[in-house]
């Protein structure tokens, strides 16, 4: 999903500038679009490799105290967690409660994603250069509030308010974008909607990883993205269907801010227990 975000930020801007390429080399603009997206990941892919460490073990920028102090962090993560056969991660209720409470990240990401530069055009009237610009703003907001929240569960601690207020104020962000179709406006209420949303990202992935370990932990990650991508598909359509029966945005984002609400209800209820 992180992709998703800098595919927002570069590609919004690029998607205007592109056009001007359509044909070349036999390719449509969107193609040549979706090739220079992933020049980056492919360039870092190698970065990684070369750069990346193994682990705090090996990490040449980490004093001696430092690597201590992680690896007996580590450990004692290890130690809270149970560790589970794949067929007992499968069959915990706390897992599938999690699964189902995914499913709001990407009925919103997808949802939304799809179809800002739509909205973002019929607001601002502007060409599509103006709205790449515009599209880019809600992603780069984004970037940044992901990694300040994440920062920030981190160090208390806490995972379920640090997602179920950030799905609230998502919420009300798409719904008051239905208040004013003026450009500003639109782009002020999906920005602080986007950023709500990625602010989601970290405390949910720790919240869904933080007590299985084992080869029960891979088990349960796989099953948390299987029933929550689901959302991929349910977020476009349902906000692609409304609009289309009613001319209007509007209905699909208080269905979208209904379903990140109930989401946040079932985080703060979430069960400890297996």
């Amino acid at each position: 999903m992180t992709a998703v975000f800098f595919a927002g930020v570069v590609g919004g801007p690029l998607s205007g500038a592109l056009l001007s390429m359509h044909g070349a080399g036999g390719l449509a603009g969107w193609q040549w679009l979706f090739l220079l997206e992933g020049l980056p990941a492919i360039v870092l892919g190698f970065v990684v490799l070369r750069v990346l460490d193994d682990g705090p073990a090996t990490a040449a920028w980490l004093t001696a105290d430092q690597r201590a102090v992680i690896a007996i962090s580590l450990r004692e993560d290890a130690a809270r967690q149970r560790v589970e056969t794949t067929g007992r991660a499968l069959r915990n209720r706390r897992t599938w409660a999690i699964s189902l409470i995914h499913v709001i990240i990407p009925v919103t990401l997808y949802g939304i994603g799809f179809w800002m530069p739509q909205m973002l055009k019929k607001a601002s009237g502007s060409n599509d250069f103006v709205v790449g610009v515009l599209t880019a703003i809600p992603y780069a907001a984004a970037t940044v509030a992901m990694v300040v929240i994440g920062r920030r569960s981190d160090r208390t601690g806490e995972r379920r308010r640090h997602f179920a207020i950030p799905a609230v104020v998502c919420a009300a962000a798409l719904a008051a974008s239905t208040v004013s179709s003026t450009a500003i406006w639109t782009v002020a209420t999906l920005t602080i909607a986007m950023a709500a949303l990625a602010s989601m990202f970290g405390p949910f992935w720790a919240m869904a990883t933080s007590e299985i370990g084992g080869v029960g932990a891979a088990a349960s990650i796989a099953l948390v993205n299987a029933v929550g991508n689901t959302g991929g598909f349910i977020g476009p359509y349902l906000l692609g269907a409304i609009n289309d029966a009613t001319d209007s945005f509007a209905a699909g984002l208080f269905a979208i801010a209904a379903i990140l609400v109930a989401g946040a209800a079932a985080a703060l209820r979430l069960p400890d227990g297996p």
